[in-house]
C-alpha cells in the first residue's frame, strides 16, 4: 500500500449524500482520512494511491474543481 495525502479544491460543499458515499470509500477504496476546510474550499484526502482516483471522488458526488498536477 502506498499512502499519500492529496489536497483537492471543490466547488459546492458536500451534503449528506456525498458524505455518506465518501464514508463508504473507507473500506472499499482505501481512504484513510478526509479533512475539509470550508473557508478555503479544500478537501485533504489521505488514501491508498494504488486504489483511489480523482474519478472515484467525483463518483461520490464531490464537486472536485482542481487537483494537484
Amino acid at each position: 500500500m502506498t499512502s499519500v495525502e492529496v489536497l483537492f479544491r471543490y466547488g459546492m460543499p458536500p451534503g449528506e449524500t456525498e458524505m455518506a458515499a465518501l464514508a463508504q470509500f473507507n473500506n472499499v477504496y482505501g481512504v484513510r482520512r478526509v479533512r475539509f476546510n470550508e473557508g478555503q474550499k479544500t478537501i485533504l484526502v489521505e488514501y491508498d494511491a494504488t486504489r483511489l482516483t480523482e474519478d472515484l471522488l467525483r463518483s461520490a458526488g464531490l464537486d472536485i474543481r482542481e487537483s494537484p498536477r
